[in-house]
């Protein structure tokens, strides 16, 4: 649904600092792109994993954020650090489960990242973006992972009242089993 995505797309188009079309492209631009072969000629011999654009965003938030698994595993098996936070407070693996990549936010959680980090907009958890976007496959993984169900947002709601509200019965039942 349309009306679901638009904090997202808020979020990214308040950070949409791309390169000018006559610059080369960036070590960001290849992760959010997922194109490996640039990752690998920026990395070789620099330490650019943890860089940043003007809104905080890495390269290992923009490649989760698009759900490039192979460009999430490179940088992580090169050392990013998995829970920076942009300007927002959100981390790769809150990106990654607010898309969906239920595989990559699996793999970030295997890497460390914190399952329970609570952004600063509006005080979602990857577990209420996933639940009230109805991302059934990322919900499952971050339960499996022992996700809080009891956080509640700055509007004091939580997951399991996102999924009643959106009609998203499955997730309901995730939520709501012992």
């Amino acid at each position: 649904m349309f009306w679901q995505a638009l904090p997202l797309l808020g979020l990214l188009a308040a950070c949409d600092v791309g390169p000018p079309p006559d610059q080369p492209l960036s070590l960001l631009d290849a992760a959010e792109q997922g194109d490996l072969q640039s990752m690998d000629d920026f990395l070789q011999g620099r330490q650019l994993l943890n860089m940043r654009d003007a809104c905080r965003w890495k390269p290992l938030m923009k490649a989760a954020l698009n759900g490039h698994y192979p460009a999430v595993k490179k940088l992580l098996d090169k050392g990013a650090e998995v829970d920076l936070v942009d300007k927002g407070g959100y981390t790769a693996m809150m990106l990654a489960a607010s898309n969906n990549f239920a595989d990559v936010v699996e793999l970030l959680l295997e890497n460390g990242a914190e399952v329970d980090h609570v952004e600063q907009t509006h005080g979602w958890s990857a577990l209420i973006w996933s639940a009230k976007r109805g991302h059934v496959e990322t919900v499952e993984v971050l339960l499996q992972h022992e996700a809080d169900r009891s956080i509640r947002d700055d509007k004091q709601m939580s997951a399991l009242q996102y999924a009643e509200q959106n009609g998203f019965d499955g997730i309901v039942r995730l939520l709501t089993a012992s």
